[in-house]
């Protein structure tokens, strides 16, 4: 493990040496991550990493977030190499390079190298997943109603084709109980049950969901389980390894501030030569992760700019990280909470949310006041529509600032007294 000292050295690019030199002077390694949550000065020196558009208060990040400028300045120099004479700078210079970024992904969530695919988004990564397992007419599978809608459209796409049976189960809103949101999956099963697919964080609500815990659970049963962890890698601190499941999808223009269209799909060694890959590869590529990134030709600098990208994160720290989403997150939503007519869909208790969380104002329509708060105040958030609840989504991030919030805690107090009106 390189010291952070050796770490600062390494660094590919100057711009982004200089922002961890910076960092690494402000909060040193032994400062712990809570007290550097709320050092609005360490935070600042992070924000100025970004060339976001400051006359917008984004608040949905969770959408897809912008990447550091350093990232996006290395993205544009492998484009414009690639452009000098593609046949040769592509593949034979650039598209190489890319396993050297497997390996870091790997090292850094402690799985092998060998078990990663670099691919577009996590949409990608589960429909490999969710198409390249056999399943025969009748066999079930099984997610919740709080599954991404592609994700369900996926199965229900089998379903009607193959003849296979989805099944979704509910769960709380919030969920405060692991153990019964493990006995409601269990409870589902059946000798027919063949997969299961399982959100490591909702993107309704920001609820983590105790994925160990579900695929323990399912391996007793011998069931798989497909991990869709949009929200969750780089989010929050966490090791696949740790994690024990088969497949894990997720995206890197999220959490990990990549170029967008980055993604990354892990399947455990012994499944990748059973698992049929969603573009066609040749039979000698059966048992090789880099079968499921056989898409033709693409471009490959977003690929190699992940390299930055995980630069930055790990200049800033998986747990420090962590601790500043939570703080931001706890910093708007609890002054919003002292508003009876306000309900929150996640829970701000420690361990089941993170930087993400939804709430419901009675009385009030949230798209209709997500729609003033984009016209009025050029506050951008996203709204929840589930058969069960409604709601506003809200995703901070670590450029965001305490006086973006304040704006937007403003503004929600104004439409909470004055209604929909007025600038």
């Amino acid at each position: 493990m390189k010291t952070r000292r050796e770490f600062l050295g390494s660094l590919a690019l100057p711009a982004l040496a200089s922002v961890a030199a910076r960092l690494e002077a402000l909060a040193p390694a032994n400062r712990a991550p809570s007290a550097v949550a709320g050092d609005e000065d360490y935070w600042a020196e992070v924000a100025r990493a970004y060339a976001c558009d400051r006359s917008i208060v984004n608040l949905n990040n969770g959408g897809v977030s912008p990447a550091p400028a350093a990232v996006l300045a290395a993205q544009m120099r492998h484009l414009q190499f690639s452009n000098k004479a593609p046949p040769y700078s592509i593949w034979r210079v650039l598209e190489p390079q890319k396993e050297t970024v497997r390996q870091q992904l790997a090292r850094h969530w402690d799985v092998s190298p060998e078990e990663l695919a670099l691919t577009r988004n996590t949409s990608e990564g589960l429909m490999i997943c969710q198409f390249g397992i056999d399943l025969q007419r009748g066999d079930e599978v099984l997610s919740t109603d709080q599954d991404y809608p592609r994700m369900v459209q996926t199965f229900r796409q089998r379903e009607r084709r193959e003849g296979i049976v989805y099944k979704q189960i509910s769960l709380p809103v919030p969920a405060e109980d692991d153990a019964e949101v493990v006995r409601r999956y269990e409870a589902a099963i059946t000798p027919r049950t063949k997969l299961i697919l399982v959100s490591h964080m909702i993107y309704l609500t920001g609820q983590i969901l105790p994925v160990r815990a579900i695929v323990a659970m399912a391996r007793k049963h011998g069931v798989p389980v497909i991990v869709d962890g949009a929200h969750a890698l780089a989010h929050f601190a966490f090791k696949l390894s740790e994690l024990d499941c088969d497949y894990y999808a997720t995206s890197l223009h999220k959490w990990l501030f990549a170029p967008i269209g980055t993604g990354l799909l892990y399947v455990r060694r012994a499944k990748i030569a059973k698992l049929w890959p969603l573009t066609a590869a040749d039979a000698s590529l059966d048992d090789d992760i880099r079968k499921f990134e056989q898409i033709g030709t693409h471009p490959v600098a977003g690929c190699l700019a992940i390299a930055n990208a995980l630069t930055f994160h790990q200049a800033i720290g998986d747990d420090r990280k962590a601790a500043r989403l939570v703080h931001l997150r706890d910093y708007w939503a609890k002054r919003l909470a002292k508003n009876p007519r306000i309900h929150f869909n996640t829970s701000l208790k420690p361990g089941f949310a993170a930087g993400i969380a939804s709430f419901s104002v009675d009385g009030l329509s949230e798209t209709k006041i997500a729609g003033w708060l984009w016209r009025k105040r050029r506050i951008l958030v996203t709204t929840v529509q589930h058969p069960s609840f409604t709601g506003m989504r809200v995703s901070a991030s670590v450029y965001t600032t305490k006086q973006e919030l304040d704006r937007f805690g403003d503004a929600m107090e104004h439409v909470l007294e004055k209604g929909l009106t007025g600038d």
